[in-house]
């Protein structure tokens, strides 16, 4: 292609991205309001598939045996030309809560749910770059196929990994995916692997004053485990990486013995054989914090059923049937 003519292409690609600047906009923020997080993306998911079954779009509900997953294709030549994938993400954050157009912290609704990362965009974006991409390849008579996968679940639910294991991906040539940032460039980099692990403790409750003695106290084994946890730190590679979040104290009264406390922990390295050896260690450290407290400990790998836990898992390393017991799990 001739440069002049390489311009002229640019430019009207430039002016189908403006005048679908409007309706983007506005699937975009109605898809802020939604702020459906992980697996539960199901009015997001449809907003994008629709939009996409409208433009031409062949869409296969369900892929990968997630009910908030989607395909749309188009081809002009099914039998020739490069498949090209363009991945769009739409699930919001727990807890993010926020007022559109403002840059200080404001909930529409106190502890609701909100997108803190931009996947309002994501899904959009790439929705728009599939449709002129189609325009594209009609008018210049380029032979190939669009694919537009609707991933949910990225935020800390690993949903692509379950297209993966289902071969949703099978016959891609190539997969473009995006993401806001500080400034516009095209990358091609790997990401951590990470497991993503809840410890719930089971204690015993009673007065702290009265009858302190016969309490068992699962807070205690939280905090016990996160300062073992911190000194295994010094002793794991400097790529390794893990943080933690208390996310159940078991109660607001200091004079109780709390009966039931939660930590979540993310783990992350390079390769999930090094998250791997991590977590059996970290493991350990939760059954120590449970010996010395006199307390019971729950791993739930992670915010899935078990069975999504070992799919996830066959897929990045190695079959492991995880019941959601260390014992088991470990």
């Amino acid at each position: 292609m001739a440069m002049a003519d390489r311009r002229k292409l640019w430019r009207d690609i430039e002016g189908m991205a403006d005048m679908m600047r409007p309706s983007m906009a506005a699937l975009s923020d109605r898809i802020w309001e939604l702020a459906e997080t992980k697996f539960e993306e199901f009015a997001s998911a449809e907003l994008l598939a629709s939009r996409l079954e409208q433009e031409g779009f062949a869409v296969e509900q369900g892929i990968g045996g997630l009910p908030t997953a989607f395909m749309a294709s188009y081809s002009n030549s099914p039998d020739g030309g490069p498949v090209i994938a363009l991945l769009g993400e739409y699930d919001a954050l727990p807890g993010l809560s926020q007022c559109d157009g403002l840059t200080v912290r404001q909930a529409v609704e106190r502890g609701g749910n909100g997108h803190g990362c931009g996947h309002h965009l994501l899904g959009t974006g790439s929705l728009a770059a599939a449709v002129i991409l189609k325009a594209v390849m009609e008018k210049e008579g380029l032979a190939g196929t669009i694919r537009y996968y609707g991933c949910p679940a990225e935020e800390g639910g690993s949903g692509k990994t379950f297209l993966v294991r289902e071969k949703a991906f099978q016959g891609v040539d190539a997969a473009l995916t995006w993401h806001p940032g500080y400034g516009n460039a095209v990358v091609s980099h790997t990401s951590s692997a990470n497991y993503q692990v809840r410890y719930r403790f089971s204690g015993i409750s009673s007065h702290a004053a009265a009858s302190p003695h016969t309490g068992r106290s699962a807070l205690d084994a939280v905090e016990l485990m996160n300062v073992g946890a911190n000194y295994l730190r010094e002793h794991v590679g400097k790529d390794v990486q893990f943080h933690y979040a208390v996310t159940d104290t078991g109660g607001f009264s200091p004079n109780v013995v709390q009966a039931t406390a939660e930590v979540v922990y993310l783990i992350r390295a390079p390769d999930v054989r090094q998250v791997e050896e991590v977590y059996t260690r970290i493991n350990d450290t939760a059954k120590g914090a449970a010996l010395m407290t006199g307390t019971e400990v729950e791993v739930v790998c992670p915010e899935l059923s078990a069975h999504a836990w070992a799919c996830r898992r066959s897929v990045r390393y190695r079959q492991c049937l995880c019941t959601g017991s260390i014992a088991r799990c470990a």
